[in-house]
């Protein structure tokens, strides 16, 4: 995304600052895995929202004073080591091209720069964003900086920004769709490898390394979480990860998949018949969740919540067919054979930040992008079917913005069996 992007987003933050103020954003910092080797660095998403900035140790300041905004950006000191070693690091050049921020200093400096912020002090209130746990607050630097600022400067206030952020970003502009268009893209094209080369006799993790080959081909370099690949019974297991059990013939497999793209999120749900045909009873439950799925998307507008949506429509029509099938015979007993929500935000986090902070709602909100995901799991079948999308919420209602991943009995068992691998 270009950098106007993030400007905006810095600036509609700082309006929402007080006068006198400093807010401090942490990207964050490697974390050792063992000996000398570091786990995958993730980068702070509220961070990046506000930069565009993918590396680790940077900082970003905003100070507001007399109503005047200036923004500072702190990179890694340029090390020779380190591009020995590691390779690429952040310049001051790149960092100004990507956020838009025209004051970018080394960290070097950034000890000094906080105490002149409060040594004086020229402000007194202090922006932090602690989205963490209390068990995470020894390792994250915003908590960190927190406790160090109370021990110095006793007179500083502290305001946790995370929840401005967060509404920020339950508003999707332009450019995020497509980010988020695009990842949906490519998580299609993912899909469409797993059902070239899905057959008995193949392993789950199989399946989970076509995805991965698929994406990467297209141009995602990360997936949105770790792909679900479960075979009958283990799709009865809400978040399956072991993807290790041979599928065999005349069973189901639950896909629960996504790519990222530019650090957005896609998920996605399907389930196949691991030989390509549905047995009778297989397509009447799944074709139950089909109805289910659709039923959803059709009723998601502004003004509604996923709750509503869940115990309005999914909850009583499951309860319906279940009763039906002579699985349950009360409403209640629902829950033992659909035991999640029926959607989530999406965003930069596949589940993304924008829950009502009190009851933990997500209004659907023109701008917002959601998933539609009912589901129905029956150990004693061995079967577990989830059917989900992505949805854009708009003026008068949705748009699915998965809708070209095929979803329906006949599209799968015909593309299955044209496009079977040897």
């Amino acid at each position: 995304m270009n950098k106007e992007v993030f400007m905006k987003n810095r600036k509609k933050f700082a309006e929402t600052m007080t006068d006198n103020s400093v807010a401090i954003l942490f990207a964050g910092n490697d974390i050792n895995k063992s000996e000398d080797e570091n786990y995958r660095f993730w980068i702070n998403n509220n961070f990046f929202y506000m930069t565009g900035i993918d590396e680790h140790g940077i900082i970003l300041a905003v100070t507001k004073k007399n109503n005047q905004v200036k923004e500072y950006l702190f990179i890694n000191d340029y090390s020779e080591q380190y591009q020995l070693w590691n390779g690429r690091q952040m310049t001051d050049v790149i960092a100004k091209e990507i956020s838009g921020i025209e004051e970018v200093k080394y960290l070097s400096g950034y000890e000094r720069f906080i105490a002149n912020l409060f040594t004086a002090p020229l402000y007194d209130t202090l922006y932090l964003d602690l989205s963490k746990t209390f068990e995470m607050s020894a390792i994250d630097p915003a908590f960190k900086l927190m406790n160090k600022v109370r021990e110095r400067y006793p007179y500083i206030q502290f305001k946790n920004c995370y929840q401005q952020i967060c509404s920020q970003r339950y508003i999707k502009c332009d450019e995020e769709i497509e980010e988020i268009k695009k990842a949906i893209s490519i998580t299609k094209g993912g899909l469409e490898r797993i059902m070239s080369n899905l057959k008995p006799g193949v392993n789950e993790y199989e399946m989970d390394a076509e995805f991965d080959y698929a994406i990467h081909k297209q141009g995602s370099t990360e997936k949105a979480f770790e792909t679900i690949a479960a075979m009958g019974k283990n799709a009865c297991t809400m978040h399956y990860g072991f993807n290790d059990t041979v599928i065999e013939d005349n069973k189901l497999v639950l896909f629960d998949l996504g790519a990222k793209h530019h650090h957005y999120c896609s998920d996605i749900s399907r389930t196949f018949p691991a030989n390509g045909k549905f047995t009778e009873q297989q397509k009447q439950i799944y074709n139950i969740v089909l109805e289910a799925n659709k039923r959803g998307i059709a009723q998601a507008k502004p003004g509604m919540t996923n709750r509503q949506v869940d115990n309005e429509i999914i909850v009583p029509y499951f309860a319906q067919e279940l009763k039906k099938m002579g699985l349950i015979k009360e409403d209640s007993e629902v829950r033992k054979y659909y035991p999640h929500s029926v959607s989530h935000p999406m965003g930069l986090d596949c589940h993304d930040v924008g829950r009502d902070p009190e009851t933990g709602a997500c209004p659907f909100v023109v701008g917002s992008i959601h998933t539609i995901e009912p589901g129905l799991y029956i150990p004693e079948y061995e079967i577990g079917v989830r059917i989900e999308d992505d949805i854009l919420i708009t003026e008068d209602g949705c748009i699915n913005l998965s809708k070209d991943i095929i979803k329906e009995v006949d599209d799968i068992e015909k593309f299955m069996a044209e496009h079977k691998a040897n």
